[in-house]
C-alpha cells in the first residue's frame, strides 16, 4: 500500500472518511495584511500536520488590485489590456510569495507558483480570459515533495502568445476549483468573509440564514443573480467535473456551506422550496427602439453585440405596433460594457434599422432562487404580491424552472430583497449574520 493511502485524513468533509487532497482558496480579505496572512498560514499548516496533501490558490491583499487600477489610469487615460494584465498579476504575485513564507515559518515546507508556472493555460483574452486546460506537473512534484502548492490566483497563460492573462471577477475562485479538478483533489474549500452561503447578502438582511447544503445549479442561479461569494464561471467548472466545494470563513472555524450535486453517494439531498434571494446593482440597460418586426432582425441586434464578446442577461420585446409594423426590444447586460455594446448597435445600425437607442443604469435585479419552484405552486404570487406590498415597480421579468429575476430601480432593491426575503419565511431566528471583513468575498 502507497504512503498516500496509508495517510488517513482529519474528517472535515462530512461523508467521506479520507481526504488526501484539499485545495483552498483564499480571498483578498482573509489575506490583507500581514496578521491575516499569519492566521491563514496556520490555517494551512493545520490541515497539512492533519495529514493533508494542500494546494492554496490566493488573491491579491486587501484592495491592492484596486490600487493597482487607480494607479494605471492615473498614468494613461486608456492602458493596454496586455500591460494592464502584466500589472495586476503582481497583487496575487506578492501575496503567494508571503504566504509561502509565512507557513514555512509555521514549520511547514511550501511553494509558491504563478498562475503559468501552476500550468493554468487560458485563452488569449486579456482581462477576461477562461480556463482552457490545466497541466499540474509542477504542483503534484511539489506535493509528491511533501511541500504545500501556492498558485497565484486569478492568471494563466495564453499558449501561442506566451503572454500572462487574467481571469476577470472571480478568477481565483474559478483558478482554485480548476486546480482541483485537475488533481483529483476531494474537495476545493473557499474561504471568505463570511461564514458560507446565505439565504440573502448578510448586509442587506442581517437575519439572512446560513445554509448547510446548496445543489450546482441553485448556486449557479444564485451566482449569475449577483450572490458574490462565488462566482458563477467557478461553480459551473465545479459542477461539470463534479468538485464539492466547502464555502467557509477565514475568520472562524466554524463549519460552511456545501456546494455539491443533487445526490450525495445515493442520498437525496432535502430541497427546500427556496435556497436564497440574490441582488445585483452592476447591469444597465439598453432599448432599442423602432425596430422592423420582421424575421431576422433580432439575430442581427445580438450578432452585433455578441461580436463584441458581450454577455447578455435579461431580454424583452414588445409587442409590434400594428399600424407602424415596428417593435422595441430591452435587455441587460454588465454596466461596464455599456459603451461597447452602444458601439457595437451603433457600428452596425444601417444593417439593424433602428429609430432611437435608449440607455438606463439606475436598475436593479432581485432574483428568487430554488430547486422546489419545480413541484410548489404559488411561488410567483407569493413573490410579485411581496414586491406589491413593498411599493416596487416592476420593469422586466425573466424565470426558469428555478429562478424569478425582476428588474426595478436601483433605490429599491433593499426593500425589495427584505420583503421577499420575510414573504418566504428564510429569516433566521438565531441571531444576526456576521460578515468579518466587511466585503462579503
Amino acid at each position: 500500500m502507497s504512503d498516500r493511502a496509508l495517510r488517513r485524513a482529519t474528517p472535515i468533509f462530512p461523508w467521506s472518511l479520507t481526504l488526501p487532497l484539499v485545495v483552498q482558496k483564499y480571498g483578498g480579505s482573509s489575506v490583507a495584511d500581514a496578521a491575516a496572512l499569519r492566521r491563514v498560514a496556520h490555517r494551512v499548516a493545520e490541515t497539512a500536520r492533519a495529514g493533508n496533501d494542500v494546494v492554496v490558490t490566493v488573491s491579491a491583499m486587501g484592495d491592492t488590485t484596486d490600487d493597482l487600477i487607480e494607479l494605471a489610469t492615473s498614468v494613461s487615460a486608456a492602458p493596454d489590456a496586455r500591460e494592464m494584465d502584466i500589472l495586476l498579476t503582481a497583487g496575487e504575485r506578492i501575496a503567494m510569495a508571503l504566504l509561502a513564507m509565512a507557513i514555512g515559518s509555521e514549520g511547514v515546507p511550501a511553494q509558491a507558483f504563478t498562475g503559468p508556472q501552476a500550468g493554468v493555460i487560458t485563452t488569449e483574452h486579456h482581462g477576461r480570459a477562461r480556463i482552457i486546460d490545466v497541466a499540474p506537473g509542477r504542483l503534484q512534484k511539489a506535493i509528491a515533495q511533501g511541500k504545500v502548492a501556492i498558485v497565484a490566483g486569478f492568471q494563466g497563460l495564453h499558449p501561442e502568445s506566451q503572454d500572462v492573462t487574467t481571469l476577470g471577477r472571480g478568477g481565483s475562485d474559478t483558478t482554485a476549483v480548476a486546480l482541483a479538478a485537475a488533481l483529483g483533489a476531494d474537495v476545493c474549500e473557499i474561504y471568505t468573509d463570511v461564514d458560507g452561503v446565505f439565504t440573502a447578502d448578510p448586509r442587506i438582511v442581517p437575519a439572512a440564514r446560513k445554509l448547510a447544503r446548496i445543489t450546482y445549479d441553485e448556486m449557479m442561479d444564485l451566482a449569475a443573480s449577483g450572490a458574490k461569494v462565488l462566482m458563477p464561471r467557478c461553480v459551473e467548472y465545479a459542477r461539470r467535473y463534479n468538485v464539492p466545494i466547502h464555502v467557509r470563513s477565514s475568520f472562524s472555524g466554524l463549519e460552511g456551506t456545501w456546494v455539491v450535486g443533487d445526490t450525495v453517494e445515493g442520498e437525496t439531498m432535502e430541497e427546500p422550496i427556496i435556497a436564497g434571494v440574490a441582488h445585483d446593482r452592476s447591469e444597465a440597460k439598453v432599448t432599442v427602439i423602432g425596430l422592423p418586426d420582421v424575421p431576422g432582425t433580432a439575430a442581427r441586434l445580438f450578432e452585433s453585440v455578441a461580436r463584441a464578446d458581450i454577455n447578455i442577461d435579461m431580454i424583452v420585446q414588445n409587442v409590434s405596433a400594428t399600424e407602424t409594423g415596428l417593435t422595441d426590444i430591452s435587455f441587460t447586460l454588465p454596466a461596464t460594457r455599456l459603451d461597447d455594446a452602444i458601439s457595437a448597435i451603433q457600428s452596425d445600425a444601417d444593417g439593424i434599422g433602428y429609430q432611437e437607442l435608449r440607455t438606463d443604469v439606475s436598475i436593479g435585479k432581485i432574483s428568487l432562487v430554488g430547486a422546489g419552484m419545480r413541484s410548489n405552486s404559488g411561488v410567483s404570487a407569493l413573490f410579485f404580491g411581496a414586491m406589491r406590498d413593498a411599493g416596487v415597480n416592476i420593469e422586466m421579468i425573466s424565470t426558469s424552472d428555478i429562478r424569478i429575476s425582476v428588474i426595478t430601480r436601483a433605490d429599491k432593491v433593499d426593500d425589495a430583497v427584505r420583503a421577499v426575503h420575510t414573504a418566504f419565511e428564510l429569516d433566521s431566528l438565531e441571531g444576526e449574520a456576521v460578515v468579518y471583513g466587511g466585503s462579503g468575498r
